[in-house]
């Protein structure tokens, strides 16, 4: 496959219409951890796939405009929302995007979250930068993804290190004068063997958690 394709609207339609449902239905752990003692405000969430992360904030009072690329997640995100009650539902705002190509409101959220959205370094550097820069005084950046590690236990993810990072590669895009950083770890989760085998393996994840200092008065 031509790793270009991975971007595409197409790839990922045809991903999603392949199953009932490609992810377990659970918010990502990272989020859970990072987020569940915050305030709740407004956030984006970014590749939000089925929706599950945008659902457990809205269920906890945010306010979520979440983004994806493909259009039959998003509906398939909207069905889930609408079976956990309305309250939830009205919370959220399901907004198809590529973000190659999107820029989101400046200093508009106070979360934004984006769980194992992936791309090559010159194409993500530029698409986190616009993240980092949606948040709003005093917000929160959390940013998940694969860790470059786990190429090297033979995981089965394809073998593009272009396209990995570290929390470290995420550190350097943010002004150490209007950032502080909270977390910057690669720590290890027990999953499912991704080839399938029906093995336990151990993974690693790149987290960057960090809040935009709030400017002073002068």
């Amino acid at each position: 496959m031509d790793p270009r394709q991975l971007v595409t609207q197409e790839f990922w339609d045809a991903r999603y219409a392949s199953a009932d449902a490609i992810w377990s239905g659970n918010p990502n752990d990272k989020l859970v951890a990072q987020v569940a003692d915050l305030a709740p405000g407004t956030a984006l969430e970014v590749g939000a796939g089925e929706g599950a992360d945008a659902i457990w904030l809205a269920e906890r009072g945010w306010r979520v405009t979440a983004v994806d690329i493909s259009p039959v997640a998003l509906e398939r995100a909207a069905r889930q929302a609408a079976e956990a009650g309305e309250s939830t539902a009205d919370k959220i705002t399901w907004q198809q995007a590529d973000i190659l190509a999107w820029t989101p409101p400046s200093a508009h959220f106070d979360l934004v979250s984006a769980h194992f959205v992936h791309l090559p370094k010159a194409q993500r550097d530029v698409v986190y930068s616009r993240l980092a820069a949606a948040v709003s005084s005093g917000g929160r950046l959390l940013i998940v993804g694969h860790h470059p590690s786990d190429l090297e236990t033979a995981l089965g993810r394809p073998n593009l290190p272009d396209w990995l990072f570290t929390a470290e590669d995420i550190a350097e895009l943010l002004d150490r004068d209007e950032w502080e950083l909270l977390v910057v770890a690669a720590p290890a989760r027990e999953a499912a063997d991704p080839r399938g085998s029906g093995e336990r393996v151990i993974m690693h994840d790149a987290v960057l958690s960090a809040v935009r200092r709030q400017k002073t008065q002068s």
